[in-house]
């Protein structure tokens, strides 16, 4: 069984930080590239970030490019994406992602977190 589940999410104020975790499986690890997705409400999903979990190449959206950075530990089968300077623009359901391609496009990833809300607000 693959299985990805999503920790860290919370409120926090405009300006702050927040770290999020997904613990994945075993075979998760299987699988090349680990992502984080966002969906606000009345949104698509949004690819936020993404990891090459062998090499670490990484790549993010314009919209948090240079606030937000995307890391793995293998050992633990976790990724993380460290959010720092939020605004409420952040506010929404994040995702983690795991797949065969290194991508933020949501329609290529085969398993998918429960989620986790994240809420900037003063």
């Amino acid at each position: 069984q693959v299985q990805l589940v999503e920790s860290g999410g919370g409120l926090v104020q405009p300006g702050g930080s927040l770290r999020l975790s997904c613990a994945a499986s075993r075979r998760t690890l299987g699988f090349s590239n680990m992502a984080w997705f966002r969906q606000a409400p009345g949104k698509e999903r949004e690819g936020v970030a993404v990891i090459a979990m062998m090499l670490g190449d990484t790549y993010y959206s314009d919209s948090v490019k240079g606030r937000f950075t995307i890391s793995r530990d293998n050992a633990k089968s976790t990724v993380y994406l460290q959010m720092n300077n939020l605004s409420p623009e952040d506010t929404a359901v994040y995702y983690c992602a795991a797949g065969r391609a290194f991508t933020i496009v949501a329609g290529s990833y085969d398993y998918w977190g429960q989620g986790t809300q994240v809420t900037v607000s003063s």
